[in-house]
């Protein structure tokens, strides 16, 4: 694992285990998570990558306090996280903006929360827009934007209260490969401006290798750490990257691992 890092943002998940109940009675409950430990240095970016149904969004539920591990903990700079806390940020899959607020009023709903006054989170608005390059559409309600603008929308409204960390669910999931490119080098950008510590949960071998310092490979449920490949390329990145034999190497490395922990289980 990586040495443990000063800078704020440190994430460690230790001896994690979650298990659902199942409907039916009787029914031997669903292991989702065990045995998993994990340590995320402050400003370290982490993808996590895994079969279908093995943990990986449930991980990150756990972890911004929305679910308690039957087993373990999750801390964040020592400190337990055991419910919804403004040091973490979540960004689902789908952006979930409310319909009838406007982008600024969906960004800011977390200022409100709260209790910013209407100054200082017209303040933090136009900082935030800025970020992820919204200022024109201020205005504009989720279903006038499309997919792309509507993902920015939520990344600024995770960000409103700068968190220490960022968990992204498969955010970029829904978009078209070029788009979903710009959009991994447009969250670098933005990771180097905040020095955020991000957690990112998806499908695709080049996202990861493309954004992430380490990647953790999962087994199939009940999730646990497979592997980790670590991505030894030099910041700020560019799509050239892909391009490049270390890439071929850390992607052939990422795909053995994600078979062998499917032959063994």
């Amino acid at each position: 694992m990586t040495a443990p890092s000063a800078r704020q943002g440190r994430l460690v998940a230790d001896d994690i285990r979650v298990a659902f109940r199942p409907p039916t009675r009787g029914a031997p409950p669903t292991v989702a998570l065990d045995d998993l430990s994990l340590d995320i240095a402050g400003g370290e970016i982490v993808a996590l990558i895994g079969p279908n149904g093995c943990g990986k969004s449930t991980f990150l539920r756990v972890a911004a306090g929305l679910l308690a591990p039957a087993r373990g903990q999750i801390t964040l700079d020592g400190r337990s996280i055991h419910e919804p806390d403004d040091r973490i940020g979540l960004v689902f899959q789908e952006p979930r903006l409310l319909p009838w607020r406007s982008v600024a009023q969906n960004i800011t709903y977390p200022l409100e929360l709260a209790g910013w006054s209407a100054e200082r989170r017209a303040a933090r608005l136009a900082e935030l827009l800025h970020a992820v390059g919204l200022e024109a559409a201020a205005g504009l309600r989720p279903v006038q934007m499309s997919g792309g603008m509507r993902q920015r929308a939520a990344i600024a409204r995770a960000l409103a209260l700068s968190p220490d960390v960022m968990l992204l669910d498969e955010p970029f999931s829904s978009l078209d490969a070029l788009t979903r490119e710009r959009f991994n080098l447009e969250l670098l950008r933005l990771q180097e401006r905040t020095g955020t510590t991000i957690v990112i949960v998806t499908h695709s071998i080049p996202e990861a290798i493309l954004v992430a310092d380490r990647v953790i490979v999962m087994t199939p449920r009940p999730g646990r750490v497979a592997a980790e490949v670590r991505i030894d390329a030099p910041r700020p990145r560019s799509v050239e990257l892909l391009d490049e034999a270390l890439v071929s190497r850390a992607a052939a490395e990422i795909r053995a691992h994600l078979e062998l922990s499917e032959n063994v289980a």
